[in-house]
This record gives C-alpha cells, sequence and structure tokens, in this order.
C-alpha cells in the first residue's frame, strides 16, 4: 500500500531537535493549516487544523537550523493514526501527525511570502524503521 499526505501552513512553534540512544536526529514541530471559505449567508469562516509534524535525521537537522515559529512550509509525508483523547473540559481532541519525507521552505526566513519561491530539502526515499526504545518522547 501507498499514500502519501501533502500539508501547507505555518510553524506554530520553533522545531524542537532530539537524538535517539543511537543518536538519530528527529526534529519535532506543528504546523497549522488555515481553510478559509464563504458560508451560505456569504460571512468569511474560518477553520484551523493542527498537524504535528516529525522528521529524521538530515532532514530533521536541517529544519531544525533554518525553520523557525510562524515560517510557512510544504510538507509531504505519512499521516500515523490518530491519537485521541479527552481533555479537561470533557471535549474530544485528536492529534494529527505526520512523519515528513520532504519539507520545503515556503516564503521568506521572517514568514513573509516570497512570490513562492521555495527550497526543498528532500529526505530519502526509504524510510527505515525505528525500535521504539529509541525514539526520544
Amino acid at each position: 500500500m501507498y499514500h502519501r499526505t501533502t500539508i501547507v501552513g505555518n510553524l506554530g512553534n520553533d522545531p524542537e531537535l532530539r537524538q535517539t540512544q543511537t543518536g538519530i536526529s528527529v526534529t519535532s514541530f506543528s504546523v497549522a493549516v488555515n481553510e478559509r471559505w464563504n458560508d451560505a449567508n456569504g460571512e468569511r469562516q474560518e477553520k484551523t487544523t493542527w498537524y504535528r509534524v516529525t522528521c529524521w535525521r538530515g532532514l530533521a537537522e536541517t529544519c531544525a537550523k533554518y525553520l523557525t515559529k510562524g515560517r510557512q512550509v510544504l510538507v509531504e509525508g505519512n499521516m500515523q493514526e490518530p491519537t485521541v483523547w479527552v481533555d479537561k473540559s470533557g471535549e474530544n481532541r485528536a492529534s494529527l501527525e505526520l512523519t515528513a519525507r520532504s519539507v520545503q521552505f515556503l516564503g521568506s526566513a521572517n514568514g513573509a511570502s516570497s512570490g513562492g519561491e521555495a527550497v526543498v530539502k528532500p529526505v530519502a526515499d526509504t524510510v527505515e524503521e525505528i525500535a521504539d526504545d529509541e525514539i526520544p518522547f
């Protein structure tokens, strides 16, 4: 089977770089994807969906070095099963997690748009399985 998910959004926080016990680099950051439309009454509506993105090895190091909160990115990767829980107020919540295969840096380093130019930082086409005890979180 094959699936790939692509999102475009802005970083909600600075990337967090960690190392597994075996020295493999892993970086995580959140991406906000905004959807805007006019409803039946012509009123402007907006919905934000948050994704937790995880990058491995060289891609992890590149993202940690160059990305900052607010930067626009295009992330392509594999969606994981959502984690579902009930928060303190009794609301159902879910966490959407994406393991990145590639990340394109959009806009400028300060988050402003640069006319669609992108710097592509691909990761290898193969994703090596990581043992649970190697994941640092």
